[in-house]
């Protein structure tokens, strides 16, 4: 059972969220007061001297856990303070109990060195990891940093060449780099109002857990970067998102399964752009995904929009996007992508992996102006089935000069496959598609690129209706 104490924690900031008029990037000005707070420790105390040259990982690690012993002993929530500074460290752990209270002014810098992240394994390189914890939070109006710009290699406007340590046998690849802020197997995390900055690879990882709330954090990353990520949430149930601002090179919002379903996770009220999918469910998708909702949200000039990749044999079920606005463009072929807006896909990742299936999707009040259309695709054992399009606005207009018509089933799949034509809306493996007052208008600066307004083969495509469809040439007021 949630202690009284960090009930009335929490609610303070869910109290927020009933003012959200719009969806933008917001800064809360107001100062914290959480009820229950019997104690403040500062970080300066225990010896950190936030010179951003020496370590101070030992005096943050002890004032945590000084904190997590009065919380052991007390149930009180204990905050640890960080006056304004800049804090260089290792992997920092915090424990149950502890609010981390990275005030303005303040930065918390991650080391950039291998040394700096003790583990077995690269799973467990984060700047600060809650493993295994209850009631904890990440606040104050500063900035998590991770110096992700010591970890290029080379910088390169079309994709960053990235920093391996992969020699350590740790790890495979080019994406042995460690994440910002980990939670792991905890229960009841709170981060809000909070810049987290410049990861070397992923940013928020949120992995088993249970009740976690992420409030008015302004995520930014390098654009140029991959496997830059947002908010990973794995496995994990009870998950909400509000007024964030993500800004970043790779997938912004992105739930996956591995071990177990994810349900019940709420995104609203966000600003988002990034070179690959602002909304992605997959790659990884061994097990459900179901409940999930993402509502009044802006992708502004990503290379994806709404996308899903299913791979691993894991289902989607009850999904819905409403009051979005999309702006999908194409950055570089060395991203995954196409300029899709929206992108549901099944297929195996490979010949033994299963075929998941997707089903109930809601598309509602939602406009679009892309480089490219639609692309929904079942496979034959993982048909997309009951999707709905309702009061969908889609204007096609291209930005860049890459070849047009191509579609990318990556990851495995068909790769990229030349469709000749762009079309506005692809389907394939379809049982089930209602369209209710779509507008789908082409732009007219190159026409012989929009040829097809809709695709599809009848012997993969069943039950398709449509109420109030229109297609033609946009009409521009000069």
């Amino acid at each position: 059972m949630d202690s009284p104490l960090l009930m009335r924690s929490i609610l303070f900031p869910l109290f927020l969220l009933f003012s959200v008029v719009q969806s933008r990037s917001y800064t809360s000005s107001q100062k914290i007061q959480l009820p229950g707070d019997s104690l403040a420790l500062s970080v300066t105390d225990f010896g950190a001297t936030g010179d951003g040259i020496h370590y101070d990982t030992s005096a943050i690690q002890s004032a945590i856990n000084a904190c997590n012993h009065h919380y052991t002993s007390s149930s009180s929530i204990c905050r640890v303070t960080f006056p304004p500074g800049t804090y260089l460290t290792a992997k920092l752990h915090l424990r149950s109990g502890v609010l981390l209270d990275v005030t303005e002014n303040a930065v918390l810098l991650g080391g950039p060195r291998i040394e700096d992240y003790p583990a077995d394994t690269s799973s467990g390189w984060y700047v600060v990891v809650a493993n295994n914890t209850r009631d904890v939070g990440i606040t104050g109006g500063g900035a998590i940093d991770g110096q992700g710009s010591k970890f290029v290699v080379r910088f390169d406007e079309r994709k960053n060449v990235m920093v391996s340590w992969n020699q350590t046998g740790a790890c495979l690849g080019d994406e042995c780099r460690p994440r910002l802020v980990g939670v792991v197997d905890s229960t009841n995390f709170h981060i809000w109002n909070i810049t987290l900055r410049e990861p070397a690879y992923w940013c928020l990882h949120i992995v088993r857990c249970e009740n976690t709330s992420v409030h008015d954090v302004s995520i930014l990353g390098d654009f140029n970067t991959p496997n830059n990520d947002g908010i990973d949430i794995e496995d994990s149930n009870n998950t909400l998102i509000t007024r964030c601002h993500i800004d970043t090179g790779d997938d912004a919002i992105c739930p996956k399964t591995y071990v177990a379903p994810l349900y019940n996770l709420t995104v609203t009220d966000c600003w988002i752009r990034t070179k690959s999918s602002a909304i992605k469910l997959g790659s990884a998708s061994w097990f459900e995904f179901k409940g999930l909702v993402f509502d009044n949200i802006t992708i502004f000039e990503s290379h994806r929009g709404l996308g899903m990749q299913i791979r691993d044999g894991g289902n989607v079920n009850g999904i819905t996007f409403s009051n979005m606005n999309i702006s999908t463009r194409y950055y570089d072929p060395s991203w995954w992508g196409r300029a899709e807006p929206i992108y549901i896909t099944t297929c195996p990742r490979s010949s033994s992996s299963g075929e998941g299936s997707i089903s109930n999707l809601l598309f509602v009040n939602i406009t679009i102006v892309s480089e490219n259309g639609v692309f929904l695709s079942g496979s034959p054992n993982g048909l997309l089935t009951d999707i709905k399009f309702k009061n969908i606005n889609i204007t096609l207009r291209r930005w860049s000069n890459y070849t047009s018509g191509l579609v990318d089933y990556r990851p495995g799949c068909q790769g990229l496959v030349n469709h000749s034509a762009t079309a506005g809306i692809i389907m394939e493996h379809v049982n089930g598609f209602s369209v209710e007052n779509v507008d789908l208008k082409w732009s007219g600066d190159n026409l012989n690129d929009w040829n097809v307004p809709l695709e599809f083969r009848p012997s993969t495509v069943n039950n398709v209706s449509f109420v109030g469809f229109s297609s033609g040439l946009l009409h521009e007021i000069v």
